[in-house]
């Protein structure tokens, strides 16, 4: 039942997550239309002001609520040390005591190498994390979900900036973004009926399976007419000339270029939403709308599986990572998440013109697929000749199960 409760959370949870992605598009861009960018920002950070408070008191209402967070583990082994002392006999209490006196000069030891402990403290929790990490069973699941923000398939300031190299619209891209939201709140429904169905570890590999059949959509927009990728065009070359030759920065005339400055949203190609080298005076050709088409159907179909399997990825480190551990393991995880996020932007930094748009799509498939084929590999040593049959359930799913040991290889 503890399971299920925390399954249907982190559903709802995430469904609320995707509501507010419909949402907010929506209405930054009425404000944004009607009034101006900098209307837009004031709203902005007034919400987010706003919305600091009541997360604040949120958190301060679950703590009140939830007396446990107020016990600490060093008080609790310190009672019960000193239970232990207190029910043992005297000549036990003496040797303590002469065991305490006898350890009493540790803390002068202690400072005498605290200097070199504090510089190495940060360098052995950080080895001591990963080591904790390398040996959970959900090793190589966690790196499946990694491996998954390494990508430009998202709807983030680097795809919509390309989009609006294509040629679309600030109220298209609304519309995008919010089926983008409503297929990933699909995500989430199918995560609890696949999870009922076929078990945890399945509903990973299936949301997997259809995350990967979609993206397969954005490959062959690479290749479509309206697909701007060209090889020859060095991906180098702008981000070369900005930083070596002082090449000054484009200057923003058009409004749509200013709502992209003021959104944050990069202005590729050489800092303009037209061609480059093109005539100001002359109206630019329309581009063929095919290839970017199947991009943001590829991308927006996508979210169904990728949510799902986040979720997936989410249940399984609730379940199987034991609670003295668990804010170790979560730490570790996000953090290569957000490393894996930190890599994707450097590869647009380093091919920032459209030309190499392209490439950086199927680079970002190919991680897409080893994320996928590492939580494979996990769910072919968790469930072995049972990975296929639907109606057997998931040992590691039972709330009797305790979790396995390691089994994970690199």
């Amino acid at each position: 039942l503890q399971i299920l409760n925390r399954e249907n959370m982190n559903a709802t949870i995430r469904r609320i997550d995707q509501l507010t992605n419909i949402l907010a598009p929506m209405a930054v861009g009425q404000i944004m239309t009607f009034g101006s960018p900098m209307i837009g920002c004031g709203f902005i950070s007034g919400w987010n002001l706003m919305s600091m408070c009541v997360e604040y008191l949120l958190l301060w209402k679950v703590y009140q609520k939830t007396p446990t967070l107020a016990r600490k583990s060093a008080k609790v082994e310190a009672s019960e040390l000193k239970q232990l002392n207190s029910d043992m006999k005297p000549a036990e209490g003496v040797q303590l005591i002469m065991e305490k006196d006898v350890n009493g000069f540790e803390p002068q030891e202690q400072k005498e190498v605290g200097c070199t402990a504090r510089i190495a403290e940060p360098f052995v929790t950080f080895r001591d994390g990963w080591v904790a990490y390398y040996n959970q069973p959900v090793f190589l699941a966690g790196m499946g979900l990694a491996f998954l923000y390494m990508t430009v398939l998202g709807f983030d300031c680097i795809t919509t900036g390309y989009a609006y190299t294509q040629g679309l619209s600030g109220s298209v891209l609304s519309l995008l973004m919010g089926a983008s939201a409503v297929t990933g709140i699909m995500g989430t429904v199918a995560f609890t009926w696949l999870r009922r169905k076929c078990g945890l570890i399945r509903t990973g590999l299936i949301s997997g399976v259809a995350q990967f059949a979609c993206l397969i959509l954005c490959v062959i927009s690479v290749f479509m007419p309206g697909s701007p990728m060209d090889l020859t065009v060095s991906p180098f070359a702008d981000i070369s000339a900005r930083l070596f030759e002082n090449e000054p920065l484009p200057t923003i005339a058009s409004p749509e270029s200013e709502m992209i400055f003021a959104t944050g949203m990069p202005i590729l190609l050489n800092g303009s939403i037209t061609p480059a080298n093109s005539d100001p005076e002359m109206s630019p050709e329309p581009v063929p709308l095919v290839s970017v088409s199947l991009l943001f159907a590829g991308v927006i179909a996508a979210r169904v599986g990728l949510w799902s399997f986040d979720l997936t990825v989410t249940q399984l480190l609730q379940e199987n990572v034991v609670e003295s551990e668990r804010g170790i393991i979560n730490g570790v995880q996000n953090s290569m998440n957000y490393l894996l996020d930190l890599l994707h932007f450097i590869m647009v930094i380093l091919a920032p013109n459209p030309e190499a748009f392209g490439l950086l799509v199927l680079i970002s498939v190919s991680f897409v697929a080893m994320g996928h084929i590492m939580y494979f590999r996990f769910a072919q040593k968790s469930l072995g000749k049972q990975l296929f049959v639907c109606h057997t359930p998931d040992p590691k799913a039972a709330p009797d199960s305790s979790p396995p040991g390691n089994t994970s290889t690199v």
